[in-house]
This record gives C-alpha cells, sequence and structure tokens, in this order.
C-alpha cells in the first residue's frame, strides 16, 4: 500500500511539472502572438507631432487621442479609406459565400460532362503562386478592360477563388446523399434543395468562408496598390502608407489607423467565433 501511495505521489508530481511546463509554453506563444497587436495599440496613443518618434516603450508616457484626430484630418479622404476597405470586403465577401456554395454544390453533388477535368484545373489553379497572376492580372484590368481606378477593379479579380470553391465542395462531398435524393422525391428543385436543405446544414462552413475571405480582403495591400491612382480610391491598408515619407514616418498616427482598421477584423471573428471553431473541427470525430 506504501509502494503505491509513493508510485501516485510520483506521478502526480511529474504531471503537474508537466502542466506547468505546458502552461509557460503556451504563456509565451500567447505573449509573443499578443505582443505585436498591443505594442500597435499602445503606440496609437502617443503624441502625433513625433513624427518619427517611435519610442520603442512598453507603456507610453503621455497617454493622447490626438493621433487618432491626426488620422481623420491628415486627408479629406481619411474615412473613405475605411468606407473602401469596408465596401470591397463585404462584396468579395458575399459574392465568395455565394457562387462557391453554388460550385462546390455542383462538383461535389452533381455529375455534369468535364466535371473531374474542371475540377483538376481547379486544383492546379490553387497551386499558382498568387504573386504570379498580378502581372497578367494587372495587363487585364488596365490595358483590356481598361477599368484601373475603379470599384470593379478591386472586387472583379477576388469575386470567387479556387481555395472556397474547393472548401465548400469538400464539406458538400460529406453531406449525405440520402437526404438530397429524398428532397428530389418529394418534388424538391436544385434552387429548392440548395436553399432549403445545403445552406442551413452548412452554416458552420460558410460562416469559416465569410470570415477567412473577409479578413483577407480586409488586409490585402498588394492588388489595390497596383490598380488604384487617387487616393479617394485607396483602401485603408493602402492608405497607411501616406503617412510615411522619404525623411519622417508619422509613427503614432499610422498606428492609430492600423488600429482602426483592425476593429472590424476583431468584431467579425469574435461575433462568429462559435461557428469558426466548429468549422475547424468539422470532420475530426465520426459518429
Amino acid at each position: 500500500m506504501g509502494l503505491y501511495k509513493k508510485y501516485s505521489g510520483k506521478l502526480k508530481y511529474k504531471g503537474k511539472i508537466r502542466n506547468v511546463i505546458l502552461a509557460a509554453v503556451l504563456f509565451t506563444i500567447a505573449l509573443v502572438t499578443l505582443f505585436p497587436i498591443y505594442y500597435m495599440a499602445i503606440s496609437s496613443f502617443g503624441a502625433p507631432t513625433e513624427a518619427g518618434g517611435a519610442s520603442y516603450s512598453l507603456i507610453p508616457k503621455h497617454f493622447t487621442l490626438d493621433s487618432y484626430k491626426f488620422f481623420f484630418s491628415f486627408s479629406t479622404y481619411s474615412f473613405r479609406w475605411l468606407l473602401n476597405s469596408l465596401l470591397v470586403a463585404s462584396v468579395v465577401t458575399i459574392s465568395n459565400v455565394i457562387f462557391a456554395t453554388l460550385a462546390g454544390y455542383a462538383f461535389a453533388k452533381l455529375r455534369f460532362p468535364g466535371c473531374k477535368v474542371f475540377f483538376f484545373v481547379l486544383l492546379v489553379a490553387m497551386m499558382v503562386p498568387y504573386q504570379v497572376t498580378q502581372v497578367p492580372l494587372y495587363i487585364l484590368i488596365v490595358n483590356v478592360l481598361k477599368i484601373q481606378d475603379t470599384y470593379m477593379a478591386l472586387v472583379a479579380p477576388t469575386l470567387v477563388t479556387c481555395y472556397n470553391v474547393f472548401l465548400a465542395k469538400q464539406f458538400f462531398t460529406s453531406l449525405p446523399t440520402s437526404i438530397i435524393e429524398s428532397a428530389k422525391i418529394e418534388g424538391c428543385s436544385q434552387p429548392m434543395i440548395v436553399w432549403k436543405i445545403v445552406v442551413p446544414l452548412s452554416k458552420t462552413i460558410l460562416s469559416v468562408m465569410a470570415i477567412m475571405t473577409f479578413l483577407g480582403e480586409w488586409n490585402t495591400f498588394f492588388w489595390p496598390f497596383l490598380v488604384c491612382n487617387s487616393e479617394s480610391m485607396q483602401t485603408i491598408q493602402v492608405g497607411l502608407k501616406n503617412f510615411s515619407f522619404a525623411n519622417t514616418t508619422y509613427f503614432a498616427p499610422m498606428m492609430a489607423g492600423a488600429t482602426i482598421s483592425a476593429l472590424p477584423m476583431f468584431i467579425l471573428f469574435f461575433s462568429l467565433q462559435k461557428y469558426f471553431l466548429e468549422g475547424v473541427t468539422v470532420g475530426a470525430v465520426k459518429g
């Protein structure tokens, strides 16, 4: 009995050590992950007159909202940059959810000529690096279609992405075909099946798709920077570069703009957090 208690005590001791080590590792990872966000937010409360004066202090000496006022008064289009990003990200997100859902359902549950060939082409397109497509896209938008510096130029290349179609297809493949067949027997058309059956069963994956698409489009910099010449058409990520000049940088106002631009992402993520976490574990448990 004494030997058992001694052995049991050693196990508890080892378990505590393991928990402490895991907690320390997780705390370190969380600290490294959250530090840039903390530094961005805390730096935005610095004085805007300190051009290029990043103090690199973890706690500022003086807290002021002047940098936020400076951000909105810096340009007549400061508020429009946020609206442009919101409009572009919302349109792209909605279009991806609609078209990727329809295309994914077609690839997963319908049989049509060339189905496998088209899906193979889709997979090949996913393997092409994003940077490689920018030159032909730029030529198409600017030289052929001549829609540079417009909202159409900002949203057209990403109205539907291969990744979202692939994501929807993989999820719809796991849906029981018997449900769809039963709906057909009851007289449901394909649009009614998608709207009344498939979409309600797919809220989790559609929420994940919406979150990832919105965040990706909101944070994109390179493409809006290429196709937008006028300041009025710039998105917030491109607009922030206007605070940096050849010989100085308005550091605190730039951080204020970055903090403001991060708020919609936090709101979207935490409002749909439940669906996002469910989407991560979709297919992890079979029952």
